[in-house]
């Protein structure tokens, strides 16, 4: 775990808060949640005209009331996401387990009995920073997590603290290489949450998603290339309040993506990506109140060159 960052005494009085909630019972949280769901929807209305434009475009076919009814359940939703990734910071070993079923665990171990670094590939969905923690109990030292580092030297801290108490390394994004390199060769998985919107620098894959056109990263394909990765897909979903349960999907693996490596078709040179893609957008079919609409998912355009 990183360092207590130097900082005012405010932080302190603010480090030992949360704390304070984070032991309150579960059922308390989500009652904690309420008040937030309100909060967020109805007075501070965080977001909402970017979530009611996102799923709108996502959704063309949908009636103007049911875009409108899966907006407040996202926000229902995100409420109880919130006070459930708190709780991270004294949840007990037994309880998340008890909370978090791997429906498919046999899919990463067959890969770790070959000494296979596999790729991880998550999204915003369910409760995202719940599977880190989750998968470092179902697989013991062997569970690791890229992360962008947050600017504010608490916050980072704090979410550093929160997602490696239970056991999983925290790898900063720019370190993913590094960390890979470092640990090859010994059955170990690297969660990536590859949905964020890649810019024109990041040489995104551009492809539909959700009737819209947007960018992907591909180091995941580019990674399991160099270093012959087995890659997951990661699907998580509630299936009642507090629970969760991961699905795991083979993807093609570095292999499939070196055979594809000279295709003109972006689709056979990325189907790493092309295959998180497609599930991805079938997940959230399934259940579009469990994504994260608040963020801009399509707000960078694939320039005219490409």
């Amino acid at each position: 775990m990183s360092a207590r960052p130097a900082a005012p005494w405010s932080y302190r009085l603010l480090t030992w808060l949360l704390l304070a909630l984070a032991h309150l019972p579960l059922a308390i949280l989500h009652g904690l949640a309420g008040v937030i769901y309100l909060l967020l929807r109805y007075v501070v209305r965080y977001r909402w005209g970017v979530v009611l434009e996102n799923l709108r475009n996502s959704f063309p076919e949908k009636s103007a009331a049911e875009v409108e009814r899966i907006g407040h359940q996202f926000y229902w939703h995100f409420a109880q996401v919130v006070v459930e990734i708190l709780k991270l910071a004294a949840i007990s070993p037994a309880e998340l387990r008890r909370r978090m079923r791997f429906v498919n665990p046999e899919l990463m171990t067959r890969h770790f009995a070959e000494n296979r670094t596999v790729l991880s590939l998550g999204s915003h969905r369910g409760n995202w920073e719940w599977i880190l923690s989750g998968a470092a109990l179902e697989f013991p030292g062997r569970a690791a997590g890229v992360y962008k580092p947050l600017t504010n030297n608490f916050f980072e801290y704090f979410m550093r603290r929160l997602r490696t108490r239970l056991g999983a390394d925290a790898v900063p994004m720019l370190a993913t290489l590094r960390y890979l390199v470092q640990h090859r060769g010994e059955g170990r998985t690297l969660s990536l949450l590859t949905d964020q919107a890649a810019g024109k620098d990041d040489r995104p894959y551009w492809t539909e998603f959700l009737h819209q056109e947007a960018g992907f990263y591909t180091s995941a394909d580019r990674l399991a290339q160099q270093l012959d990765c087995a890659v997951l897909y990661v699907g998580i979903r509630r299936v009642r309040r507090g629970y969760y349960e991961v699905k795991f999907t083979e993807l093609p693996d570095g292999r499939a993506v070196a055979a594809g490596a000279n295709s003109p078709d972006d689709a056979q040179r990325f189907p790493a990506t092309e295959a998180f893609i497609r599930q991805l957008e079938a997940d959230i079919r399934a259940t579009p109140e469990q994504y994260l609409w608040t963020h801009r998912r399509w707000k960078h355009k694939r320039p005219e060159n490409q």
